[in-house]
């Protein structure tokens, strides 16, 4: 997977950014697994407390997208823990962004993923099966529209309308 530095893309890309077309998501995430850096176009997810849908989701091929998971900005759970932490990779998805917290943290830093989350919390969500696939996002404070495209790495994170290069 070729790298797509956030900085150089921001850089390089002042009139996209001045336009809106290119955002930087607030600073509030951290970055887990083992690809620190990750970007694909987004499948967008709401949910709340509650992990079924984000399983479904990640049952099915990812073909390099990313799973952006609108929690609520929840922390008093996990929407994603271990076992989906391997799931997403083996399913080809390139990267998962929880606006929310994560579970199993040394699990999902040895899996060949790339997870943003608020935080960690070993407490397990909700298995009722409520929420919304196909939404768009609200990421601290910021709408993420499915089709977008999310470039994340070290430095930050970015949503483009379109696909970048470097």
């Amino acid at each position: 997977m070729a790298s797509f530095p956030t900085a150089e893309l921001c850089d390089t890309n002042p009139s996209l950014l001045s336009k809106g077309e290119l955002r930087v998501v607030p600073p509030i995430f951290q970055i887990y697994g083992q690809r620190r850096a990750f970007f694909g176009p987004i499948v967008a997810l709401k949910v709340f407390e509650d992990n079924v849908l984000v399983r479904e989701v990640l049952e099915n091929p990812g073909d390099g997208r990313v799973l952006v998971v609108d929690g609520g900005g929840s922390r008093r759970c996990s929407l994603v823990g271990g076992n989906l932490g391997l799931l997403a990779p083996n399913m080809g998805w390139a990267g998962v962004l929880v606006n929310g917290c994560i579970r199993d943290v040394d699990e999902i830093n040895g899996c060949d993923i790339g997870v943003g989350a608020l935080g960690s919390n070993p407490l397990k969500s909700n298995k009722k099966g409520l929420g919304e696939k196909h939404e768009s996002a609200n990421i601290g404070g910021m709408m993420i529209q499915e089709g977008e495209w999310l470039y994340a790495d070290s430095d930050g994170i970015l949503i483009s309308k379109m696909e970048l290069s470097v």
